[in-house]
């Protein structure tokens, strides 16, 4: 539900569960040559989190009895995101998420980008059903924004407080009742605490009360961390700074924005489990359901084959040094965590090597 990534406990998780492991000689290789010539795999090791010891997620212990508790996923085509950008954001850095969040989307040539890509990342999500057989729809829009610019709410908001943020938005934009497709996506500017950021969590989702609202939507909320803690948020382009000067270094941001393309990854985690769980009643592991843990939370830390100790996959490398895991719309590269899959029982992503 919240993201947090959390390498420690995940990596050693991982090494037991995913099928999708490399032989010691190959997963300690630097690099491995693609058919592309400026493109290359490599399986970075990094060094831990600062906070390695905090609760990086809300979840139980139970991770791999991710069951089905009869609630809805959102199967209605297209699934209408309804963005909310509180606090300032330039033009570029609207442009990134929402060439993200377009890239969901299935397209065809000569547009659909390059594989692997990120349309067939949220393959992964689509396999998740309701109780009719009806699948997590695969088409993403945008359907509206509204832009806070004055923060509406002040600078310090909490998790009750965010849907103060929401009602303001849906009567200022306005936004339709979009009970069938919608959600909310709020993201929040650098100059925005919020309550157990960077502590606790990078982003999390949840459903809108009636009494603060006026309806019950599912919404998710992504901080900017550039400012505040890019280390635990923006990882694995930003590492702790007490690793300065040493040890392994942090990879190169696909989009050379290291606070934003870590949003991204945070952003892709929230919107697959708001999609598999959006009212908090349908997947997830865990027998409370104010603390579940859900598809993302399940593949924290692993990016390609070859995950675990340390290390965070097989990903790729262009001829710059920038690092990623999936294409997008208008040429953009993009470095997502892989999910869990309900069909291979283990961690999946679209770079898979085996």
């Amino acid at each position: 539900m919240a993201f947090l990534s959390s390498f420690f406990f995940f990596f050693f998780l991982l090494l037991s569960i995913s099928p999708f492991h490399l032989s010691s000689s190959m997963a300690a290789s630097p690099s491995l040559q693609t058919l592309h010539s400026s493109t290359h795999f490599f399986n970075p090791k990094l060094p831990p989190y600062s906070l390695s010891s905090s609760k990086k997620f809300e979840g139980s212990s139970d991770f791999v009895n991710l069951r089905y508790h009869m609630g809805p996923v959102l199967s209605s085509s297209p699934i209408n995101i309804y963005l909310i950008w509180y606090g300032k954001w330039s033009v570029s850095q609207k442009l990134l998420i929402k060439d993200f969040l377009l890239s969901i989307s299935p397209s065809h040539p000569p547009r659909a980008p390059p594989s692997p890509s990120v349309s067939q990342w949220w393959q992964t999500v689509s396999l998740y059903t309701d109780q009719t057989g009806a699948n997590v729809s695969r088409s993403v829009v945008i359907a509206g924004e509204h832009s806070d610019i004055r923060h509406s709410h002040g600078t310090d908001l909490t998790r009750l407080s965010i849907q103060n943020v929401i009602a303001t938005a849906v009567r200022s934009a306005p936004f339709p009742v979009d009970h069938r497709n919608g959600m909310f996506l709020v993201l929040t500017s650098q100059d925005v605490t919020m309550q157990d950021f960077c502590r606790a969590v990078c982003g999390f989702h949840y459903f809108t009360f009636p009494s603060m609202v006026g309806y019950t939507l599912p919404y998710a909320w992504v901080g900017h961390s550039g400012k505040q803690c890019p280390e635990q948020c923006a990882y694995p382009f930003a590492v702790p700074s007490y690793m300065a000067g040493g040890g392994p270094s942090a990879l190169s941001p696909p989009n050379r924005d290291v606070a934003l393309d870590g949003m991204i990854s945070v952003i892709g985690h929230e919107l697959a489990e708001v999609a598999s769980n959006p009212l908090v009643n349908a997947w997830y592991a865990g027998e409370d359901p104010t603390a579940p843990t859900e598809i993302g939370d399940l593949c924290e830390g692993l990016y390609g084959t070859g995950g675990g100790g340390g290390y965070i996959g097989q990903v790729m490398r262009d001829g710059e040094g920038r690092t990623f895991n999936v294409n997008g719309r208008n040429g953009r590269k993009f470095l997502l965590q892989w999910l869990w899959s309900p069909v291979l029982k283990a961690c999946a992503g679209p770079n898979a090597l085996d």
